[in-house]
């Protein structure tokens, strides 16, 4: 199974709109989402900076600022 993260930021209303649209398509049976904040790691911060939401699939970028679907479809 794919393992799946978003990296959020706090507070980020761009962030909580990501997660709605994803948690109906990776919410279901054999899929899941981790969810983590960027500003926790300094290593992450770094490399994501203000490009929050970012959804990664198992390390490798899938998307970022708005869901791309596609992409997302792509790998389930």
């Amino acid at each position: 199974m794919a393992r799946f993260c978003v990296y959020t930021r706090e507070q980020c209303a761009l962030c909580e709109e990501f997660i709605a649209e994803l948690a109906p398509v990776l919410g279901l049976p054999g899929t899941a989402f981790e969810v983590r904040d960027v500003d926790a790691d300094p290593a992450t911060r770094r490399r994501f900076g203000l490009k929050v939401p970012v959804l990664t699939c198992d390390g490798r970028l899938v998307c970022h600022g708005r869901l791309d679907r596609a992409a997302l479809q792509r790998l389930l």
